[in-house]
């Protein structure tokens, strides 16, 4: 196992060295000066110069990529256009926004998901089968920012039980956090849940249809136990994928929820530095979200092997 991880974890410095160097040439093709921008009314041409020459942005290209990787493999992502702030400072302070409605949003979404596919694949064909299938149709057809929308004018406007936006960090106040969490939360697992219900359902038929589990049924084990003991768990292989690779791509940030809800996490933090021309914050984040990517495909490979002792990690 630990060969395994290591040689894992070099992979993924591999693959970072790819994504930064992917990040820096795209950079490269945006139209407009970052530094131009950033100084908006407030430029002079000796300002100008002088926030060039901070940046390096007056060095040819490579001796710009081979500067930045120096300083990244210290922590140092840079500094902002926008601001004048580390960049690293200015991710990790979006980190735990985004970490907090990313698990919330798969925890929720795993609670309505894992009861609603594991009684539709029971109770193949009845009612409660086609209600889950029509969940799940309506969760992936519907845009998510219209299903915010709809959230906001219900739970606030109407009914007035919680704010339309904003952020209270849970460890400043649990009771506000929580009620600042849920629209965009819930907004965000019905989408999860909609996906995760489909890969459920077809998981465990395909695990009912299996030989032993007619075995374990003739032999008059009660639904419940061979459900928990039998089918449960074989059937989770293909839903642990599911389920890490939504929760991967929350963690990179949900841009349009986060600005709808006026969240500040990485989606947010990335919108604003695409539209402020603030590269080195968007490299930060990019990397940021790379590193998060590869980091839940490493913890979900070494699950495998916990769920499946068939299943071996070398």
């Amino acid at each position: 196992m630990a060969r395994f991880v290591i040689r894992r974890l070099l992979q993924s410095a591999v693959v970072l060295l790819g994504v930064t160097l992917v990040v820096f040439l795209l950079l490269q093709l945006v139209p407009g000066d970052p530094v131009r921008v950033a100084l908006g009314t407030r430029f002079d041409p000796q300002t100008y110069e002088a926030l060039r020459a901070r940046a390096g942005l007056d060095q040819p290209l490579v001796v710009q990529y081979f500067d930045y990787l120096r300083r990244a493999l210290t922590g140092d992502l840079g500094v902002s256009f926008r601001s004048g702030r580390p960049v690293t400072a200015i991710v990790l302070e979006r980190l735990p926004a985004t970490l907090s409605l990313a698990v919330t949003a798969v925890v929720f979404a795993m609670a309505v998901a894992f009861p609603l596919g594991i009684v539709s694949a029971i109770r193949s064909g009845s009612l409660v089968d086609h209600a889950a299938r029509v969940f799940s149709q309506f969760g992936v057809s519907v845009p998510d920012f219209w299903m915010g929308i709809m959230g906001i004018l219900l739970f606030s406007g109407v009914l007035g039980w919680l704010p339309p936006s904003g952020y209270v960090a849970l460890t400043e106040d649990p009771g506000r956090w929580a009620s600042h969490v849920a629209l965009p939360a819930a907004t965000v697992g019905l989408v999860t849940a909609s996906i995760l219900t489909r890969f459920i359902r077809s998981s465990m038929l395909e695990v009912l249809s299996e030989d032993y589990v007619r075995t374990a049924e003739a032999k008059g084990l009660r639904t419940r136990v061979v459900v928990l003991r039998h089918v449960l768990r074989n059937a989770l292989i293909p839903v642990v994928t599911v389920v890490a690779v939504q929760l991967a791509s929350l963690l990179g940030g949900v841009i349009v929820i986060e600005v709808l809800f006026a969240w500040p996490g990485i989606g947010r933090l990335t919108y604003d530095a695409v539209a402020a021309r603030d590269y080195p914050v968007l490299q930060g984040a990019v990397l940021l979200v790379a590193a998060l990517f590869l980091l839940v495909n490493l913890l979900v490979d070494i699950l495998y092997a916990r769920l499946d002792p068939r299943i071996t990690v070398k």
